[in-house]
């Protein structure tokens, strides 16, 4: 796979408005009446909403993203993952702003894991206003084998401090549709039950991972309505699905919130760190 290394360097640029209706549509797949972000303003992640794939439908591949190659590296792997992010929060979007995205590829890794060949990717974003940098964010991008008859389940691992903050979670295929549609992701694995069993080996349809950062920050923002985020960092562990209920925790710390989310079994399938500024 070193032939994936010469994607290393390029860059591709896009413009959107930060259009507010993205917005109304997050709040209400959150269940907001009021949402717990200022009046005006593209809340932490709601950049996840534009800038979004136009690929037009006769290159969508087989799983539902479109054809490999193009800006991403042409990875022969079949199962891709978001596997984290770095972000941090320079200034404020307001809706209805025009906004541009400068999107480079930092680093390509292949690895051997427990499971087979996986390849991580690593992408840097800036999304700009006229003001200049809004948000600095490193994509992580992992790219893993089909599941084979035997594998091994993924270690699970206890979360390592107490909650201060909880909110249990029951995924079904709407919500799941709902945040697909926010954010025009034709993946199957988040809508296509047999898709999922059938070809990728998993028991149920798959939680964004961006769904569940969105929640971990949603968690954050309603216990703490004025912070101002500052800061972001998740890592997914564990695969979560839609056939079992997720608990959303966190608790305060100096500088801003540890944050993480069990799966059904009290493992960590999330994990999070948050900077803020309180009001």
């Amino acid at each position: 796979m070193d032939h994936l290394r010469d994607w290393i360097g390029r860059s591709e640029s896009a413009e959107d408005v930060a259009a507010p209706a993205a917005l109304t549509g997050l709040a209400a797949t959150l269940d907001h009446d009021t949402p717990p972000w200022p009046a005006g303003e593209v809340p932490p992640l709601g950049h996840w909403l534009y800038f979004l794939p136009k690929a037009l439908q006769r290159d969508i591949a087989e799983d539902g993203h479109p054809h490999k190659g193009g800006f991403l590296p042409p990875v022969d792997l079949p199962r891709r993952m978001w596997a984290g992010d770095t972000l941090t929060f320079h200034r404020p979007i307001r809706s209805g702003e025009a906004i541009t995205r400068r999107s480079t590829i930092e680093e390509v890794t292949p690895k051997e894991g427990r499971s087979g060949r996986m390849v991580f990717v690593k992408v840097r974003h800036e999304i700009s206003t006229a003001a200049g940098v809004a948000i600095t964010e490193f994509h992580d991008i992992v790219y893993r084998e089909a599941a084979k008859p035997g594998d091994a389940p993924v270690p699970g691992e206890r979360p390592t401090g107490e909650s201060v903050w909880q909110r249990r979670i029951q995924p079904d295929p709407v919500l799941l549709f709902r945040y697909s549609a926010l954010t025009f992701n034709g993946h199957r694995i988040h809508y296509d039950r047999d898709y999922c069993r059938d070809v990728e080996g998993y028991p149920g349809l798959v939680f964004h991972g961006p769904l569940s950062a969105t929640m971990l920050m949603d968690l954050f923002l309603r216990e703490n309505p004025g912070a101002r985020v500052t800061g972001f960092r998740f890592r997914a562990k564990r695969p979560l699905f839609d056939i079992h209920p997720l608990t959303l925790c966190g608790a305060p710390t100096a500088t801003g919130a540890t944050l993480w989310v069990t799966d059904h079994e009290g493992f960590v399938a999330m994990s999070a760190e948050l900077e803020a500024e309180r009001s």
